[in-house]
């Protein structure tokens, strides 16, 4: 077998790659910390140079005891080294080793990359089971409702049939302004809309999601682009999505859609 050549490209999957470049990256910032100041070890005014002079002296400090620099970092260096990785990143760093677990797993770390992912008016929020199941549950509902909105362009009822919880007390507002209440309903009013013969394309925007124990909610605004033979655009449409935590999995059991302003005299077909 052909030995691994030094020129091959880094894995970047690799969990001893993100180690490496959480240290990479401090050891980065205490370099151009020290070069800031010429060599010499001064105060700052601004909120990160005390930051910096720590991390100065625990490389120090490493390299004098032969330690482990992660178990010498303090907890602010460590949030804000970890605060330059994603979701994926952050995980896969959890599952190096026991030191890169408990930093990737501190509460302040995925406090601040739920603040960088979602909207910030959560910031009151005090989650019960800490930020880091907060975080994975908002996520979760995040990509369930991109679900949802790729099922509509789909036209799948079996899949939208899927993310709907299957009880009596489901309720569904299309933008038609007609009600249905039930599963059995909801279903038939979507297969009524996928039959539609107008298929029209939609952007959505300015989603905010609301997470609690078992029940989330998502507001969004959708923009309906007719076509350019009509040179239109239908909307905005106010949409209200409801789900529901139901034997490990969220279920969609509200939707609510109505639009804010109208598009002309024309009948259009819109399903929303």
């Amino acid at each position: 077998m052909e030995p691994p050549s030094i020129f091959s490209p880094p894995d970047f999957s690799s969990p001893s790659f993100f180690v490496a470049l959480v240290f990479t990256l401090l050891c980065c910032l205490v370099a151009v910390r020290f070069k800031s100041n010429g060599g010499r070890s001064s105060p700052l005014n601004s909120g990160g140079g005390e930051m910096f002079e720590r991390a100065s002296t625990v490389v120090a400090a490493a390299a004098q005891t032969g330690a482990s620099m992660m178990e010498q970092l303090v907890p602010e260096i460590t949030t804000h080294a970890l605060s330059y990785l994603d979701y994926p990143s952050l995980c896969r760093l959890s599952m190096t080793n026991s030191l890169m677990r408990s930093a990737a797993n501190d509460d302040n770390a995925w406090k601040a990359l739920y603040h960088k992912d979602f909207t910030l008016e959560q910031d009151n929020v005090r989650p019960v089971n800490g930020w880091k199941a907060y975080y994975a549950a908002t996520r979760a509902i995040v990509n369930l409702n991109a679900e949802f909105f790729n099922i509509i362009r789909e036209r799948s009822l079996p899949a939208m049939g899927r993310l709907w919880l299957n009880a009596d007390y489901v309720k569904c507002f299309h933008a038609s302004s007609e009600v249905f209440t039930g599963y059995n309903a909801v279903m038939a009013s979507w297969e009524l809309a996928f039959n539609w013969e107008h298929d029209h394309e939609f952007q959505v925007q300015d989603v905010s999601v609301r997470v609690l124990t078992d029940m989330a909610w998502v507001t969004m605004k959708a923009i309906v682009d007719l076509g350019a033979d009509m040179d239109l655009e239908a909307g905005p449409f106010n949409i209200s999505n409801v789900y529901e935590f139901h034997n490990g999995r969220w279920y969609m059991v509200h939707h609510h859609s109505s639009v804010s302003n109208g598009v002309g005299e024309q009948e259009i077909d819109i399903v929303l």
